[in-house]
Parts: C-alpha cells; structure tokens; sequence
C-alpha cells in the first residue's frame, strides 16, 4: 500500500480545522446580533485566523462577534500559531500514547526538522514555552486594561492579545483603528513588540538559546537566524522613522517589528507614503524565521540568497559562519523565492481584475496576504468575492509554505533511492 504523503497529511489538517472554524463562525452564536456571518465571510476569518493571517472583511471584529465567536477566533489563533500536527502529537504525549515513525515523519516535515531524533521532546518543549510566554504577556497586558475596562473586559482583552501577538497573527479586538489609540502606550508597545519578536525568532533559535547559553556554540542557523532578524529590525526602524517624519521611535520600532509577520498597526496605513509602503512589503515578504508562528519567505531564505549572490560575484564558495552552504539548501531557497513572487504577481493580477483599486494598494494586499502579516490599505473591507476567494487560498498557501504544496507534485517522497540517479550534465545559456 502506497503511503500517504505527510505534506498532504500536513495541508489537510490545517484544511480541516479551517472548515470547522469556518461553521462555528457561521453560527447566529458566533455574533452579538445572532444574525450569521456569510459562509464566505466566516470562512475568509477562519483561514485568516488559522494561518495567523490577521487580514478580515469586518470592520470591527470587538461590536460584530459574540464572546463565544471570540473565543473561537482565540482558538483558531492558538492552533494556527502552532500547528495542528504539534498540538495532536503534544495531546498524544499526554494520554501517555507511543508516537511512531509516521507521527515523528510528520513532526520532522511540520517543523522543518532535518532529522527525526528529539523531536518528541521539542513538540513538549514548543507547547509549554508557548503557553508560558502567552501567560507572561497576558499578565502584564493586564496592567494596560485593567484600569481603561472592567475586570471582565479587561481579562478578555489581555488573554486575545496575548494570543495573538505571540502567534504573530494580527487579530486585535480594538476596533477598525487596531492600536492606534495606543501608539505610544510604552509598556503595550513593547510587551506586544516581545512577544512578536519571541514568536518570530522560531522554536528551534530559543530553544538553542536555553540550552547552549552561549552564541558561539549556537547553529549556523540560530546565527544566521539572530543576525537577520536585529539587522531586519534596525533597518526597518530607520528607515520608517527617516521615511515618516511624523513617526515618533517608538511608532518606527514597533512597526519595523509588526511588519515582519505579525500585522498590528498603530499607524494610519492609508496615510503612508509609496516609499514607506515599498519598505512595508519588503520587510513583509521576509517575514520571519523557519519553525515560528510567523510566515514570508524566511530570514534563511534571503540570506541564502544573497550569500549565494555575493559568492557568485566574487567567484568563491557561498558560506556562511565558516560553514559551506550546500547545493540543495541554495535550490530550495531559489525555488521558494521564485514561486512566492508568482503567486502574488498573480494574486495582484486577480485583485485589480476583481476589485477597482490601485497596483500599490492591492499589491500590499496579496504580499500581506502570503506572508501572513494582515496589514492593509482599507481594501479587505471592500473585497469582491472573487477577490476574498483569490486571499484565502494564498493566505492558506502562505502558511502551509510553497514548497509543501508543491511537494505534494512528488508521487516518489519516500523512495529516496531515486534521488541518486544521475543524468549526462548540459549547460544552458543563461543571462
């Protein structure tokens, strides 16, 4: 019997936990009015919530949902940020049940593993650090609430937050101006801005960080991880606080940080100049790093990238740390650049066909849209149906990953024999 492919095990549990999310929010409960959301509707928030997206076709999620859609949107977050195939595995571990090769197969493709020993004891360590942290921050965001709303109010609002932040997924229960209210509130500024930063880095980088309390004996890539991402940050905080002369440091900070991946917004995007949106979907198209809540292309992908580019133009071996950067990685990487720029050229095409907007503003949109941020010009409240059908499969694509979707094109996964097989070179005239 032909076994079955763990990405297409992987794709489909996201699939299912989007359409189960999809009929609770469906449901007359699920709003204030007890009048149903469209299926459409609820099934672009659902995806958008599972592939910690932030992006909704509501104004104002806080008036429009019940207590019971909210938390449903929460949970949805909280699954999306660490994946259906971490939590399954983690609930098995409880119920004290033996996780086999095919669990530790799906595990090792899940989190972009290259190997399969430990990884039962990083799904445990991923799970607890996650709620640790989303308490942490729940905490101290109740220092922020508790004096503006009701205790009640307050503790809803705190818990979301965390949620949502540290899964990098954009979603606030604020109103239609996301923290703008809060734009330079110190304290929520930067517990939201660590919390993003932690989700970010990626499980692998912090659990490196824990165990080996030392950079010098860190991986290539928790190094390469770090240094992208402070270099990301720094250049991100610069160049909005020199593009926005209204832009206080802590309004350039902590959109350098949200628009990585994660989508709160304490800016008026609909303000922003071209050169400041350009920087935007720069920063949005890296997005975070491998193994996080975040999505982009990678840290590590550009990296490779350029590592390759500049080893070209100076006719020497791409490396990195004292470390070669092998044939296979550079291949993935080009492949995975080269297909998200597909996908959003082609998103944007069916944007502009569907919806009377602007290339700038529907271009932001679809790169939003694949990196899972949830920034936006104002154009998810306005989407025509073919274009809200058109987000929801990059969204999902984005998520998953490019490359899982396209290896599901590879009917021979597991016979790895066939990857050995050479064939007589032929150099092709490039450039």
């Amino acid at each position: 019997m032909k076994k079955l492919s763990p990405y297409l095990i992987i794709i489909l549990s996201f699939l299912t936990i989007i359409v189960i999310g999809s009929i609770l929010l469906a449901l007359p409960m699920a709003t204030k009015t007890n009048e149903s959301l469209t299926f459409i509707d609820s099934f672009f928030i659902a995806t958008s919530a599972v592939t910690i997206t932030g992006l909704s076709p509501i104004t104002n999620l806080s008036v429009v949902l019940s207590p019971f859609g909210k938390v449903t949107l929460a949970i949805l977050i909280q699954v999306g940020g660490l994946s259906v195939v971490t939590l399954s595995v983690f609930i098995l571990i409880l119920l004290g049940a033996k996780i086999g090769i095919s669990n530790r197969l799906l595990i090792k493709e899940s989190l972009n593993q290259n190997h399969l020993s430990g990884l039962v004891r990083l799904v445990i360590k991923i799970v607890l650090f996650t709620f640790a942290v989303e308490l942490l921050g729940f905490i101290i965001n109740l220092f922020v609430f508790l004096p503006e709303y009701d205790t009640k109010t307050a503790l809803g609002l705190s818990a979301f937050h965390a949620i949502s932040s540290f899964n990098n997924a954009g979603f606030d229960l604020f109103g239609p101006l996301s923290m703008q209210f809060y734009q330079n509130h110190l304290l929520l500024n930067m517990n939201t801005s660590i919390l993003i930063m932690l989700g970010g880095l990626g499980f692998i980088v912090i659990d490196e960080l824990f165990e080996k309390k030392s950079l010098r004996k860190l991986s290539l890539h928790s190094k390469v991880v770090l240094l992208m991402n402070l270099c990301l940050w720094t250049f991100g905080l610069l160049l909005f606080k020199l593009s926005e002369t209204s832009f206080t440091w802590i309004q350039a900070f902590f959109m350098s940080v949200s628009a990585r991946t994660a989508g709160f917004s304490t800016i008026n995007m609909q303000t922003i100049s071209s050169f400041s949106t350009l920087i935007f979907m720069i920063l949005m198209f890296i997005g975070a790093s491998p193994s996080s809540t975040g999505g982009g292309v990678k840290t590590t992908t550009i990296f490779v990238m350029f590592s390759n580019l500049f080893s070209f133009a100076k006719g020497k071996q791409p490396t990195a740390f004292k470390r070669f950067i092998g044939e296979e990685t550079r291949y993935r990487a080009a492949t995975l650049v080269f297909t998200a720029l597909l996908i959003i050229v082609v998103a944007t095409l069916l944007l502009l066909h569907f919806n009377a907007t602007s290339l700038e503003t529907a271009l932001l949109e679809t790169t939003s849209a694949f990196a899972n941020v949830g920034l936006s010009k104002g154009l998810t409240f306005s989407l025509a149906s073919g274009s809200k059908i058109t987000l929801i499969v990059v969204m999902f694509i984005g998520r998953v990953g490019p490359l899982t979707v396209l290896s599901l094109l590879n009917r021979n996964w597991y016979k790895k024999e066939l990857y050995h097989i050479k064939y007589i070179e032929e150099k092709m005239i490039i450039g």
